[in-house]
């Protein structure tokens, strides 16, 4: 009997929980290796679920990121909070991921009130460990075992990479024996157009900074492969909601745009091993969060979760 049929193939998904801005994107790209979750300082960048894949000889690990847990005020939060929700469904493994640097408050007991119902193995995932003093992380998680009764806790830096290896193998011990659901190569189940959409959007929030907030949204308009070369041509059109916020994206004589395009064109080539073109527009949609017909438009469909 050959090697391989003797080896246990293990597979299973695992959703990233927590507050705004724990790191979770940040792990799922470190996991990854590559970028397919945005990152940015501005809480609640994630609005979609994005499943990562991670394929070994020995396993197949799929995880779902969620929009980080917080108090909708539009519609767009509502389908957050939801997709985020959905994603605690029918998985093999919670992670409920952590800031060290913050104190337990509110959002963590409300996170855990959910947990609650929910028979699925939870990891206490401690994150930004790189962040505090070694001694301060005892207390952290004394804290948390009395609010819970996790089945592993792991405290990691997504940022340095520290102890993700450990946090893989214990999620590891947790998958049932299964299929390999993805090919090898696949590391995300999202289409092209959405990553590209989402380095847009993230380069969009990085250098904009407070003035312009989560009332950016980005649609691929067209994307066409021209040449023997194949120099891909993109046209993306950002969506804000007034029209101050059109001119802080623009920039004074287009140089914000002009920033944007060329920050996110590097990694849109990087991801597509092509020659990017890049052309970007500006819409005004006023109160698109608020509204269901424009966050469909956009691509947020509830039917799909």
């Amino acid at each position: 009997m050959s090697k391989q049929a003797n080896t246990t193939y293990k597979s299973g998904f695992v959703s990233i929980i927590g507050r705004p801005n724990v790191g979770k994107s940040t792990f799922i790209n470190h996991v990854i290796g590559q970028k397919i979750a945005i990152m940015s300082d501005k809480p609640q960048t994630t609005r979609n679920k994005v499943q990562g894949v991670l394929t070994a000889n020995d396993s197949q690990i799929v995880f779902i990121d969620t929009p980080g847990i917080h108090k909708p005020k539009h519609k767009l939060g509502d389908f957050m909070m939801k997709v985020a929700s959905n994603a605690l469904q029918e998985v093999d493994v919670i992670l409920f991921m952590v800031n060290a640097e913050e104190g337990f408050g509110r959002g963590e007991e409300f996170i855990i009130e959910k947990l609650g119902s929910y028979k699925t193995p939870v990891f206490l995932v401690i994150n930004k460990i790189d962040q505090i003093h070694p001694d301060e992380l005892f207390s952290i998680i004394d804290t948390y075992k009395e609010k819970y009764d996790f089945a592993e806790i792991v405290p990691i830096s997504a940022l340095e990479g520290n102890n993700i290896e450990t946090l893989l193998n214990q999620i590891k011990a947790y998958l049932p024996e299964g299929p390999q659901y993805y090919p090898a190569d696949q590391i995300t189940d999202h289409p092209e157009r959405f990553i590209i959409s989402e380095m847009i959007r993230e380069k969009a929030l990085h250098l904009t900074r407070e003035e312009v907030p989560h009332s950016i949204a980005v649609v691929i308009d067209k994307i066409e492969r021209k040449g023997k070369a194949e120099t891909v041509h993109i046209m993306a059109t950002i969506i804000v909601e007034r029209d101050s916020q059109k001119g802080i994206i623009i920039g004074k004589r287009g140089v914000m745009l002009k920033e944007i395009g060329q920050r996110a064109r590097a990694d849109i080539e990087n991801l597509l091993g092509s020659k990017v073109f890049l052309e970007l527009w500006v819409k005004v949609q006023k109160d698109w969060r608020n509204k269901a017909s424009h966050l469909r438009d956009i691509g947020f469909r509830e039917d799909e979760y």
